[in-house]
């Protein structure tokens, strides 16, 4: 992308007082596009080299996890394609995964509806990362280079016992309900890891690596200059673990021989990733690998990420 005189750092530019004035509305990129903003702010113009684009034609890996509690033989199948998966791609999609569809769309639509209200989002608008329940938008908007275009919204789930009645009403039996069939499933997934690395399958389990879980709702609201702006650059996800929720806008691109990769969007599917944790004690067989979502004009994209983490290890808020 070349830099125009309209995207030029200028002298008086006082990025501090934006940053401050767009933290201290408390709505987030939703409010700017709720006020009819047609121009992205200057806070979230990214440099140039965030914005590179790949052209690829490779096929994202798909796992059917269909039979792999009732049949040794699929079993085997199955763990040979996730330590395939998480060697070379550290990222692959699941399906059949024994979440129903209906949980999922739930899940979805509770996250919309925590944004769509109007004034009662504020109550939960904080900066304080000791809570267990925090809505903001970006974790690093005072220290990054350049603001990305999402809202979050995130609980810790566990170790502790989180309270319900300090959810969002909007969204929390939702909430509860999907912290019990995604922490069934992140242990079944850590199981095939462990098999995967010739380990016993309760090996991973048994070293807490989903003894903590957050939930985080993201929200991309639609951007009227994508080719400007992020809407999460690129990172790799801190933790042991990540199971992501994304709805059929797509946007999310992850690094494949030295590419960015399409995640393609698909019904009742769930993205899985390799974590920097996993990475760690697996002694670099499963590789973190760096991951980033598009801005689009199409919005907004929803997307429901679960991390898994030691109980005592904090984290920072991306995917």
């Amino acid at each position: 992308m070349v830099v125009t005189s309209t995207t030029k750092f200028s002298e008086d530019y006082d990025r501090a007082s934006e940053l401050k004035a767009f933290d201290e509305s408390k709505a987030g990129v939703k409010g700017l596009v709720d006020a009819g903003v047609s121009k992205v702010p200057r806070m979230f113009i990214q440099p140039p080299d965030n914005l590179r684009t790949c052209n690829t034609q490779f096929n994202f890996p798909v796992i059917d996890l269909h039979g792999m509690d009732n049949d040794p033989i699929r079993r085997k199948e199955i763990v040979e394609m996730v330590r395939e998966a998480s060697e070379t791609w550290c990222f692959f999609t699941v399906v059949n995964h024994g979440i129903p569809v209906s949980v999922l769309e739930e899940m979805m639509d509770g996250a919309r509806r925590f944004y769509e209200q109007d004034n009662e989002v504020k109550e939960f608008y904080t900066r304080d990362r000791t809570r267990k329940v925090v809505y903001n938008s970006n974790f690093d908007l005072y220290v990054s280079k350049a603001t990305n275009w999402r809202d979050t919204f995130y609980c810790v789930m566990a170790p502790h016992p989180l309270n319900p009645q300090e959810l969002p009403a909007t969204c929390r039996d939702i909430l509860m309900e999907y912290k019990e069939q995604v922490m069934r499933l992140g242990l079944k997934l850590l199981e095939l890891m462990s098999e995967a690395i010739g380990l016993n399958p309760n090996h991973l389990k048994d070293r807490d690596c989903a003894e903590g879980l957050a939930i985080l709702c993201h929200y991309y609201p639609a951007c009227p200059q994508p080719e400007l702006t992020m809407g999460t650059t690129k990172h790799s996800d801190n933790n042991f673990l990540t199971i992501l929720l994304q709805d059929q806008i797509g946007g999310l691109q992850v690094l494949h021989q030295d590419q960015c990769v399409d995640v393609p969007p698909e019904p009742g599917a769930l993205v899985i990733n390799v974590g920097e944790l996993l990475q760690l004690i697996t002694n670099d067989r499963f590789k973190s690998v760096e991951h980033r979502v598009l801005a689009n004009r199409r919005g907004p994209r929803v997307s429901v990420a679960c991390f898994f983490r030691c109980g005592l290890i904090s984290f920072s808020i991306k995917n």
